[in-house]
C-alpha cells in the first residue's frame, strides 16, 4: 500500500483546480474549434446558427454548467486529501458521462446520422458553457484561499 502511495501522481487542492481549468478549456476549446470549422463549410443561415449557437449556449452556462462546475470547485477543495491525485478533479460518474459524450460526438460526426450544418450548431453550443466554466475554474485556482473559506462555510 506504501508504493501505490509513492507512485501516486499527486497534487495541491489548489492545482488540482488549475488541471480542471486546463481540462474544461481543452473540451471547450474543441468543440468550438469544430464547431466553428463545421459552421464555415456550409454558410447557408449562418447568422442564425451564430446566434442560435450563442444563445443555446449562455443558457446552457447558466442553467447547468455553473452548478456542475461549482460541484466540481466544492468537492475538490473539500477533498480529504491534502494532496490528492491528479485525476481526480472528476468523479468516477463525471468520467463516465464525458466519455459518453465524446463518443456520442465522434459517433454523431463520423456515421452522418447528424448533418454537420445542425452538428456545428450543437458543438458550438456545447463548447461555449465548456470553455466559460473553465474560468471558474482557473478563478477559484487563483482566488484558492478566499474561494475555500467561502466552500466551507457553506458546508
Amino acid at each position: 500500500m506504501q508504493l501505490l502511495q509513492t507512485l501516486k501522481p499527486a497534487t495541491s487542492r489548489r492545482n488540482l483546480l488549475f488541471i480542471a481549468a486546463f481540462v474544461w478549456t481543452f473540451a471547450g476549446g474543441m468543440l468550438l474549434t469544430k464547431g466553428i470549422v463545421m459552421m464555415g463549410l456550409q454558410t447557408d443561415f449562418m447568422l442564425v446558427r451564430i446566434v442560435a449557437s450563442m444563445i443555446g449556449g449562455a443558457v446552457f452556462y447558466a442553467v447547468l454548467f455553473t452548478k456542475i462546475s461549482n460541484k466540481h470547485i466544492a468537492r475538490i477543495i473539500r477533498l480529504k486529501n491534502d494532496r490528492p491525485c491528479i485525476f481526480s478533479f472528476f468523479n468516477f460518474r463525471s468520467y463516465l458521462m464525458m466519455t459518453v459524450m465524446i463518443s456520442m460526438g465522434v459517433f454523431l460526426r463520423k456515421t452522418g446520422i447528424v448533418s454537420p450544418f445542425y452538428l456545428s450548431v450543437l458543438y458550438v453550443t456545447m463548447g461555449i458553457p465548456l470553455f466559460a466554466s473553465a474560468f471558474r475554474f482557473y478563478y477559484s485556482g487563483f482566488y484558492y484561499q478566499m474561494v475555500a473559506v467561502k466552500i466551507n462555510k457553506l458546508y
